[in-house]
């Protein structure tokens, strides 16, 4: 059953009146359907109804009825999320809650540099409210016609463009929330400077929807950038790649945007999968560089300043080739093999992924250690490695031998993932890094996050959800164990 909100509140869940709230309410297998598997594919689940609110208000009337029916609670936005966290399990007593009709644009303070949105709106939505009034909204993934604020938030979602203006906690000033009894938090305040009490917003920010549902925030804005181009960059291996950076870094300051890695795997794939796709690069080599210099002044002085940059770098043996975009044409395509990546991973078939972060300084020296340990145990496997070097998240993947047409994927493959994941991640915990740089736990990493946890900070962190949800009805069965 399917209705409008203000159609048969008198129909029945499970026994009891569904909740009175405007918006819709799915019941129909074909409606739910969408709503109980990710965006992968990889988890599917059950639900008992899939609520679909229109205001914050309808947003805590649905909670409160399902805190007082004892109904878990699955918050979704744009279900495109690669951890399994915005999905059901199969026990089908959860609502999934869906953000997606909570999509205005509330307010715009061009004098503040804000834009007051709700959970609802997508990524690219924002970024286009934000370019009408000529600001940015520098938040960029793959994913931004789709994903939404609310689960970029709850998930504190990186991107390329973390390396200049941080990650989507640093982008937020102020939530609104539904706590789990159904109760509204409105912390919508847009202040750079608030010392009076607890910081609520980032302890819902990044929480995965286990603490409670953001339905809309304060999000920073910045200038538009007058000049931005990039360069792609050959370099021999990663230990030149981190020197590049700090080459960079000084050079540049906070003009330098973005610093991304890939391999030369990467860039096959690239070329093999997505039309159109080439390097301006004469020759082969190991490892790229893309790098982003965004800022103020002139097209002419930016250039000087990223060609001095790359000279010194070849100069030093840091950079083998280097070639730096000459038009908006070739700055997208230069942006094109970064971003296709891992849809070109995904036509290959089968992937095993890693979405790590360690400290800069240990990425060479992790990368060459891992690639051997890898490959002594899976030889034919493919290293598709790639990720934001400037701030230190790899993703670190993997596919399957190469095969002809017809031919079956390897088994061994998918039984090789706990292996890897073990092996990958014990790596990453030596040297002080993290097992989810921007993915979130969701149910994927729940239980391997538990293994490099201490016993403090796990029962620190399940006082908090005790303390907020202490029914544990709240996205249950995410990020925490129990």
């Amino acid at each position: 059953m399917s209705d409008r909100g203000d159609a048969g509140f008198g129909a029945s869940c499970g026994g009891v009146a569904r909740p009175d709230f405007s918006g819709r309410w799915l019941t129909e297998p074909e409606e739910m359907d969408p709503f109980l598997v990710d965006w992968r594919r990889k988890w599917r689940g059950r639900a008992i109804a899939v609520a679909m609110p229109d205001t914050t208000e309808d947003v805590a009337r649905v909670v409160r009825w399902c805190h007082e029916h004892a109904v878990p609670i699955v918050p979704q936005g744009g279900n495109t999320g690669l951890s399994g966290g915005s999905v059901p399990d199969e026990s089908g007593r959860a609502l999934v809650l869906s953000l997606t009709r909570l999509k205005r644009v509330r307010a715009v303070d061009l004098a503040n540099d804000t834009i007051t949105v709700e959970a609802g709106c997508t990524l690219g939505q924002v970024r286009e409210a934000a370019q009408q009034a000529d600001r940015l909204f520098p938040l960029s993934l793959a994913a931004q016609g789709t994903c939404t604020i609310g689960g970029n938030l709850a998930t504190n979602a990186g991107g390329v463009q973390v390396l200049r203006f941080g990650n989507a906690r640093e982008l937020c000033l102020g939530l609104e929330v539904v706590t789990p009894d159904g109760e509204i938090w409105s912390g919508l305040r847009g202040l750079r400077k608030d010392n009076t009490g607890y910081d609520l917003r980032n302890l819902f920010i990044g929480s995965e929807g286990t603490l409670g549902i953001i339905t809309a925030a304060v999000l920073k804005l910045f200038p538009v950038p007058p000049v931005r181009l990039n360069a792609l960059v050959a370099v021999s291996d990663v230990a030149a790649a981190t020197r590049l950076l700090d080459l960079a870094r000084r050079h540049l300051a906070a003009g330098l945007t973005a610093f991304e890695l890939f391999s030369h795997t990467c860039l096959e794939f690239v070329q093999h999968h997505v039309p159109g796709s080439s390097t301006p690069l004469a020759g082969r080599s190991d490892w790229y560089v893309l790098m982003e210099l965004s800022g103020s002044g002139t097209q002419e002085r930016a250039e000087e300043s990223l060609q001095d940059v790359l000279a010194e770098a070849l100069e030093q043996g840091l950079a083998t080739d280097a070639a730096l975009s000459q038009s908006l044409a070739q700055f997208n395509a230069l942006w094109a093999l970064r971003e296709n990546i891992s849809e070109a991973q995904g036509a290959q078939g089968k992937t095993i992924k890693h979405d790590i972060s360690l400290p800069t300084s240990s990425i060479a020296a992790f990368i060459e250690d891992m690639g051997r340990a890898v490959l002594e145990q899976f030889p034919a496997f493919r290293l598709v490695v790639f990720g934001h070097l400037g701030d230190g998240n790899l993703h670190y993947n993997l596919s399957p031998p190469a095969r002809a047409a017809g031919e079956p994927e390897d088994s061994t493959f998918a039984a090789a993932e706990p292996a890897l994941n073990a092996l990958v991640h014990d790596g990453v915990a030596r040297r002080g890094g993290s097992i989810s740089a921007e993915h979130g736990l969701g149910v994927l990493r729940r239980d391997e996050s538990e293994r490099y946890k201490s016993d403090v900070e796990l029962k620190l962190m399940r006082a908090i959800k005790r303390a907020l949800d202490p029914r544990s009805l709240m996205n249950p069965g995410k990020m925490l164990s129990h």
